[in-house]
């Protein structure tokens, strides 16, 4: 399925979420509502809107409730992407400024801040409580994983169970709540467990497909590739070459790791070894079955329109060429 054919159930819905997003976010402060306009402007692929509204629509037309669920996902999901670019320095994201780079880091704090506590109010105000309890539960595992990574990644010793955690946590963590809330917002609370773990297995899945593309071509993606390795990060196919490499070569990657990682012809070396050694193939591999082990989370509900447009999401997740 192409991106259009997948939005086409929740087209309407998108557009009414986009004027209500607007809305949640407004403030009596100028600069607070400048700086939020902007952030609104620059959205992306609204992917996380798009799973709460599919995961509603398979039981129910999208309510209120739905589109509450949404802009609490969004609104969480702006923040820490707001606080992230303020902790990673960076000026740039998507190819817009970032708000740091625009009005420095203590107004950047001040604006992922103040969209937290539009979350708890917005929850209070609506009566809810059970849609915060899942966003509160995403807030911790997000921390979590990202302190989980941090720790793991001073010593270079990530296992493959590990990175999992990692992964889980930090970004998978967030699709299953867009899943688990758009469940709970149609009211249909007996299939909320399914979509929580659809959701997870699919967040694995988008997670998995991102260090793949950090060892392709840079023209080809559209920005940098051997990132991971600038940062000392050890995702799936490094760890799986770490694992099963020749012990010469292996010593060779955690040389370039710990002390070249940020020298371009050793970070390229370091990516053609991680591909001589089948480091991709197996990435490949875990990403597809991961997807299939969605899908068949869905297979016991009815079909209908969203149900195909979600198995049309998974497959678009793996097959995305940027």
């Amino acid at each position: 399925m192409t991106s259009e054919e997948i939005m086409q159930p929740v087209r309407e819905d998108l557009k009414e979420f986009e004027t209500y997003l607007g809305q949640t976010m407004k403030s009596e402060i100028p600069l607070l509502d400048k700086v939020t306009h902007y952030l609104v402007k620059r959205k992306g692929k609204q992917v996380r809107p798009i799973f709460v509204f599919l995961s509603c629509r398979l039981f129910q037309p999208v309510n209120q409730k739905a589109l509450d669920a949404a802009a609490l996902v969004e609104l969480l999901h702006t923040a820490t992407l707001v606080h992230d670019d303020v902790v990673d320095d960076a000026n740039e994201r998507r190819g817009y400024f970032s708000v740091n780079a625009l009005w420095k880091n203590k107004i950047a704090v001040l604006v992922g801040d103040y969209m937290l506590s539009r979350i708890l109010l917005l929850s209070l105000e609506k009566n809810n409580t059970d849609l915060l309890e899942i966003i509160a539960r995403s807030v911790r595992e997000m921390s979590e994983g990202e302190l989980l990574q941090i720790e793991k990644a001073r010593k270079l010793d990530i296992t493959e169970e590990v990175y999992f955690e990692v992964i889980r946590k930090k970004t998978a963590s967030l699709i299953s709540t867009c899943c688990e809330a758009g469940c709970l917002a149609s009211g249909e609370v007996e299939h909320r467990e399914r979509l929580r773990k659809f959701g997870e297995l699919v967040g694995l899945a988008f997670q998995i497909k991102d260090d793949i593309f950090d060892y392709g071509s840079s023209s080809e993606i559209g920005k940098p590739t051997g990132n991971d390795i600038r940062e000392q990060k050890l995702t799936l196919p490094m760890i799986y070459t770490l694992d099963h490499a020749s012990t010469t070569e292996q010593r060779e990657l955690r040389y370039i790791i710990k002390n070249r990682y940020n020298e371009e012809k050793y970070i390229r070396r370091a990516m053609e070894l991680v591909i001589q050694n089948d480091g991709l193939t197996y990435a490949q591999q875990r990403m597809v079955s991961l997807g299939e082990e969605a899908k068949k989370m869905l297979e016991p509900l009815e079909n209908n329109e969203a149900k195909t447009a979600l198995i049309g999401l998974v497959d678009y997740t793996m097959q995305r060429t940027k």
